[in-house]
């Protein structure tokens, strides 16, 4: 990230931290005064790299908050099951997409490192049942959470999948958009993309194989962290 030099005004810089020459001061008040110059001249250098670093963060929150931006991090290339007695959603989206891993990742194979996915973006999200695994090779990693009287809840969630399967039902949905022309989880998808939307979606016996998964708040009441022999 490019941030601003550190530019000393005339006459204070870390070599000359007086008006004068170093000779023209005494030795010992010299080397004081310029040890707290240059601790200064740091600590100016230091908020002037972090004022871009903050004003970045904070941009990339504003638009993800806006749906501007999609998945921007490198996938692992390791799919992950997402299963879920029932989904209730408002503010429902789905286009295709593209995700990339990093570069030289092992799990690249002959994809080149690239994903077709069908992302689902959701404004508001309730799940009954939550569970997810990934594959770690001989054993899985299990995520269970929402099994008792208190669901899963979810806002601003996107997952990027490559199948999704279950019971649904659509309120007022709307097929064959632009993807860049949707309006009801508050996420553009490319243009020239197909799209649908609609403002209800409920899913029974929901099953997924994601690549990713974002949200701006995932609330995961009773969540359980553990290795099985057997996935979701």
């Amino acid at each position: 990230m490019a941030s601003s030099p550190d530019v000393p005004s005339v006459g204070n810089t870390p070599e000359n931290p007086g008006n004068g020459s170093p000779s023209e001061a005494p030795q010992t008040a010299g080397t004081a005064v310029g040890s707290d110059r240059r601790g200064r001249v740091r600590a100016r250098r230091a908020a002037v790299m972090a004022v871009p670093a903050t004003l970045v963060v904070a941009g990339l929150a504003v638009l993800t908050a806006q749906g501007a931006l999609g998945v921007q991090f490198a996938i692992s290339g390791m799919p992950f099951t997402v299963t879920a007695t029932e989904l209730d959603g408002t503010g429902f989206e789905q286009f295709g997409g593209l995700d990339n891993m990093a570069n030289g990742s092992p799990n690249a194979g002959d994809s080149g490192g690239q994903e077709l996915v069908v992302t689902s973006a959701i404004k508001n999200a309730t799940l009954t049942k939550l569970c997810q695994s990934v594959d770690l090779g001989g054993t899985n990693l299990l995520i269970t959470a929402g099994s008792g009287a208190t669901k899963v809840t979810a806002s601003d969630l996107t997952t990027d999948s490559t199948l999704l399967s279950g019971d649904a039902a659509f309120n007022n949905i709307e097929i064959g958009n632009d993807a860049s022309t949707l309006t009801k989880a508050g996420v553009k998808g490319p243009i020239g993309v197909f799209s649908q939307q609609a403002d209800t979606v409920r899913i029974a016996n929901l099953r997924q194989t994601n690549y990713a998964t974002t949200a701006g708040v995932f609330k995961l009441p009773g969540l359980k962290l553990r290795f099985s022999g057997s996935g979701c």
